[in-house]
């Protein structure tokens, strides 16, 4: 079996992330993207920044999963969702509110941070509620 392949440029982002120095690039108009890019896709600048990333973004859209691929086979049930912070939109796992859509909402605070995935402890860019919800409860085994 070969070795995981590298990210470039997103493992390094993952670890600033988790430290607590989360950051976007930025071109010179304001366009904001994410590592491991050298070009701004909107307006093809190559003069780009990092810019710290704001600490709270703002859900916009999400989703309960129950039924998951291989690799979150152990996460499941969980609510995926992508928050705006600022510039950039980043995916992520809810975490600290229960995984049902009567517990998240469009327009809801969140705070981003780096876990290990159940799974396979790979690192997951999680969102927790702003308010600083108790975590996610999970179903014990067999239940």
């Amino acid at each position: 079996m070969s070795a995981p392949a590298s990210n470039a440029g997103y493992d390094e982002w993952l670890d600033a992330l988790a430290a607590g120095e989360g950051f976007a690039l930025a071109c010179p108009d304001g366009h904001g993207s994410l590592p491991p890019r050298r070009v701004c896709p909107e307006c093809g600048s190559t003069a780009l920044s990092e810019e710290p990333l704001a600490e709270t973004g703002t859900v916009e859209t999400y989703s309960v999963v129950h039924v998951a691929g291989p690799r979150f086979a152990d996460d499941t049930p969980y609510v995926n969702a992508v928050a705006d912070f600022g510039p950039v939109r980043l995916t992520g796992v809810l975490r600290g509110a229960e995984p049902d859509v009567d517990a998240v909402a469009v327009g809801d605070r969140v705070a981003v941070g780096v876990e290990e995935r159940a799974t396979d402890g790979e690192p997951l860019v999680v969102f927790r509620p702003a308010d600083g919800e108790q975590a996610v409860s999970r179903p014990a085994d067999g239940e």
